[in-house]
Parts: C-alpha cells; structure tokens; sequence
C-alpha cells in the first residue's frame, strides 16, 4: 500500500490514475446512456432494463459504490494535481495562451466537483426516492414494483428538475471535451498534426453524451415520451 500511494502522489501516477479513473468514467457514461435510451422506447422496454439491473442483486450496489470511489478518486486526484501545478509555478504566467490554459484546469476541477454532486442528487432522487419521494412511489405501483416509465417520465414532467438535469448536462459537455483532449494528450497524440483531431473528436464525442442526456431530460417537456404531461 505504501509503494501505491507514494505512485499515486508522483507526477506520473497521477497522471495515470486521471487516465484509467476518467476511461472508467468515460466507459459508464457511455453505457448509462445507452440504458436510458430505452425510455424511447417505450415503458416496457424501460422497465424490463430496469429490472435486469435490478436482478443483479448485490452486484449492482457493489458496481454503484465502486464507481463512486472511482469518481472520488478521479476528483481528489485532480484537486492534488491543480494544487502541485499552483505550487510549483506560483508566479502567474505572462502569456495569455497560458493564461486560458490555468482556466481550463480550474474549471475542470470546479466541474468534476459539480458532477460529484449531480451524481449523489441523482442517486438519491431515482436510487433511493429521498429528493422527491412522490415520483418515487409511482415506481412500485407497475407489475412487480417496476415501473421506471412512470417514475422517470413524472420526474421529468416537473420543469425545474427537467431544467437542472440539463444543465449539468452542460457541466459534463464541458468536462468531457476537456478530458478527452487531455487523455489524448497524455496518451502521446499532442502533435500538430493530431491534435486538431483530437479537439474535434473530443467535441463529438462530448456532445453526443451530453447532448443525449439532455435530449432524454427534456423529452417529457418536449412531449415525445409520455405525451404532454
């Protein structure tokens, strides 16, 4: 454990750890996404995921928790990695290209913070009907206490917390760009040559994810899932 954390505090252990923790986080949002489209598709289909996960048992809370650790990681790492940088260059820079970079970085970290919180709020606004138990509660009144459909669609009938759920989806645009340029370059692509593909793919990417999200939080509002509530 000593040598592991004496890794995790070098230069490159961090850089490693944003690397594998942001993949990790990068690979849940992507398939988090995919499951919810089944809101499109109908209740059934919502449901019938919704049930699949939840016939994993325990497996499924041991998933959950493991990508919360994860998630911490990935923000405390790169909480220590901005407070090393600050230190080792406390003079402010004289470029303004450099300047911007500075930016990006807090606001990276200030992101990461944000989304940390957005997950916890999901969690116990869907996962454990804390926030709004009254949405809640329509979840056990389908066949076999899983109606997900009415849950999801009732939640998102409420303006504010359709609004919110967009917003961060806002956040993560931001974040994901940021990251994957920033995975890229740490995986060697920073090169005149690439990284404007780099940039592009980043942006792509970041906006299907984000984009989708949004689209999904939206779309009770927008009166394609669940008619006009």
């Amino acid at each position: 454990m000593t040598w592991l954390l004496a890794f995790w505090r070098s230069s490159i252990g961090g850089k490693a750890t944003m690397a594998v923790t942001g993949l990790l986080l990068f690979g849940f949002v992507v398939a988090h996404l995919l499951g919810n489209l089944q809101l499109l598709a109908g209740p059934e289909k919502l449901n019938a995921y919704a049930k699949m996960l939840h016939d994993l048992g325990p497996l499924l809370w041991v998933a959950r928790i493991g990508l919360l650790l994860v998630f911490a990681l990935h923000v405390a790492t790169a909480i220590r990695l901005s407070r090393h940088n600050k230190a080792a260059r406390p003079v402010a820079y004289a470029r303004e290209a450099t300047l911007q970079a500075d930016f990006a970085s807090r606001s990276m970290v200030l992101s990461g913070l944000s989304l940390l919180v957005f997950v916890v709020y999901h969690l116990l606004h869907f996962t454990l009907g804390v926030t709004n138990p009254e949405h809640f509660a329509k979840k056990a009144q389908g066949a076999g206490g899983f109606d997900v459909y009415s849950m999801v669609t009732a939640s998102f009938a409420n303006p504010a917390i359709a609004t919110a759920y967009a917003a961060f989806m806002l956040v993560l645009f931001l974040h994901l760009k940021h990251g994957i340029q920033s995975l890229g370059q740490t995986l060697g692509f920073h090169h005149g040559r690439y990284t404007p593909w780099l940039k592009t793919l980043s942006f792509l990417l970041a906006a299907a994810l984000a984009g989708g999200n949004a689209f999904l939080a939206l779309s009770v509002q927008l009166g394609i899932v669940g008619g006009k509530l």
